[in-house]
């Protein structure tokens, strides 16, 4: 089914702006571009109206990192009043060198969660997802693990060392960067990543019957802005190893494919996070199997975490709660 709504986040360059462009292409109806201030992605919709030459586009101003921009961008979407076939919550950030927190001491590669969750829940609220609506969320290779220079916290020991086992403190700990978390820049990547493949598990345990959502990684892409903050050893040493090795990188056109595609997935692959073959970043997608990404104790301290941090929650009616608040 090609959507006849789209709304995609992180339009103004790399593979979200790949993607709206072929969204475009491909018959999409409307396709509702973001970006942090209206004149930037008004600017953003001129561009990928001519490019395309296609008068589909719809601005729409959204910072994922303030809370009111996600409210008044969800009030506009209210006012619009047709529902959003495919979601692509495309959005990112490599974390630099420096540690920074947002406003809210969120780690700013953890933020784009934060803000991804309470246009979802809002969505969902204001029946503003129909009812065989598409989510797709950004993941990343080094959610799975074997990545060289990126490691995952094993989040049950980092719980039961420094949270007394309590597993959404320990995931909360990480979003926020403290307490008991070392800075390691490409680690907090991973980590947000893998926080990401939970959470979808998680929102897919909530969706009305019909929805659908994925964690997908779209592979190596080092030709867009993702990476501008990427520390030196990122940048200057890993990224140019992976351009020389045929298969390694892929152009951002290539990349935003796997969104597109992941959009057509069915029902029985809700919540599954796709990601490159082991020891690829390009080529084909498939269901990741590591036990660490299907640990249903980990996606739910995941979305709880989540759920502490923004303030929302969209509990699931066919999920009972147990007396200590984690659902079985």
């Amino acid at each position: 089914m090609k959507p006849s709504i789209a709304l995609v986040t992180g339009t103004t360059s790399g593979l979200g702006h790949a993607a709206a462009s072929m969204l475009a292409a491909e018959g999409c109806g409307q396709v509702i571009v973001t970006g942090r201030s209206l004149a930037q992605v008004r600017e953003t919709a001129a561009q990928l109206a001519a490019e395309t030459k296609k008068q589909v586009f719809t601005p729409l101003e959204l910072e994922l990192n303030a809370p009111s921009s996600v409210e008044s961008a969800l009030t506009e979407l209210v006012k619009q009043g047709r529902p959003v076939d495919f979601l692509l919550l495309n959005a990112g950030l490599v974390p630099g060198k420096a540690r920074v927190l947002t406003a809210a001491g969120v780690e700013a590669s953890q933020a784009p969660l934060i803000g991804h969750h309470q246009l979802t829940v809002g969505l969902l609220r204001a029946n503003l997802l129909s009812p065989n609506a598409r989510i797709v969320i950004a993941g990343a290779e080094p959610a799975r693990g074997g990545v060289p220079m990126f490691s995952y916290t094993d989040l049950p020991a980092f719980a039961a060392k420094s949270h007394q086992g309590d597993r959404t403190a320990a995931v909360e700990a990480l979003i926020r960067n403290g307490p008991n978390v070392k800075y390691v820049p490409n680690n907090a990547y991973a980590d947000a990543k893998l926080i990401i493949a939970w959470w979808v598990a998680a929102l897919a345990r909530r969706l009305p019957s019909g929805m659908a959502a994925y964690a997908v990684s779209p592979g190596g892409a080092t030709g867009t802005r993702a990476v501008r903050n990427a520390g030196p050893a990122l940048k200057y040493l890993f990224i140019p190893i992976v351009n020389l090795i045929p298969g390694m990188n892929q152009t951002p056109e290539t990349a935003a494919r796997r969104y597109l595609q992941a959009s057509e997935f069915g029902t029985d692959v809700s919540g599954q996070f796709f990601a490159s073959a082991r020891g690829k970043f390009s080529g084909p997608i498939e269901v990741q199997r590591q036990p660490h990404l299907h640990d249903r104790a980990s996606q739910e301290a995941a979305w709880q975490a989540v759920v502490r941090v923004s303030g929302v929650d969209l509990p699931s009616a066919s999920t009972p709660v147990t007396p200590t608040g984690i659902r079985d």
